[in-house]
């Protein structure tokens, strides 16, 4: 493998790696969560680095995802992602995602010539935003439909 700037994608197709990454993963889960601190060492030789717990959650995580079989993928909060980039991690089309950017109702952006750009913290923040807004209707047409007595 390469340094974790190239490391954009890594797809867990053969069933031996899926397997140890569920056994890593869950050993790792049962033991975060024990007390305030935790280490994890790699050791090579006589060369021993210790992982900050952050990046040991991380870690966690990453290897859960590959044990089901999940592409992961490393994005640095301060990346700027293509329309394509942004469209796809929002699952949506690329003209759908131009439209809500060109029409002020999405994230903001910058042009590179004819091409837009956004960064990728401010297409989190998008979608957490839209999540909540998402959330907020879904809780009202409950609420809507419990006071009307439609039986839900």
């Amino acid at each position: 493998m390469g340094r974790a700037e190239d490391m954009l994608l890594y797809t867990s197709e053969g069933a031996k790696e899926v397997e140890q990454a569920g056994v890593v993963s869950r050993q790792i889960a049962g033991i975060l969560g024990s007390g305030e601190q935790a280490s994890l060492f790699l050791v090579d030789g006589d060369k021993r680095v210790e992982v900050p717990l952050k990046a040991i959650h991380m870690l966690q995580e990453i290897l859960n995802l590959m044990a089901r079989g999940d592409a992961v993928s490393l994005i640095p909060i301060h990346a700027e992602l293509t329309t394509q980039q942004a469209a796809d991690f929002l699952n949506v089309s690329r003209p759908y995602f131009v439209k809500l950017l060109e029409a002020g109702n999405g994230p903001d952006f910058r042009q590179v010539g004819r091409h837009r750009r956004v960064m990728f913290k401010d297409l989190l923040e998008y979608k957490s935003k839209m999540e909540k807004e998402q959330s907020d209707a879904l809780d009202a047409l409950a609420t809507q439909a419990q006071d009307l007595d439609m039986g839900y």
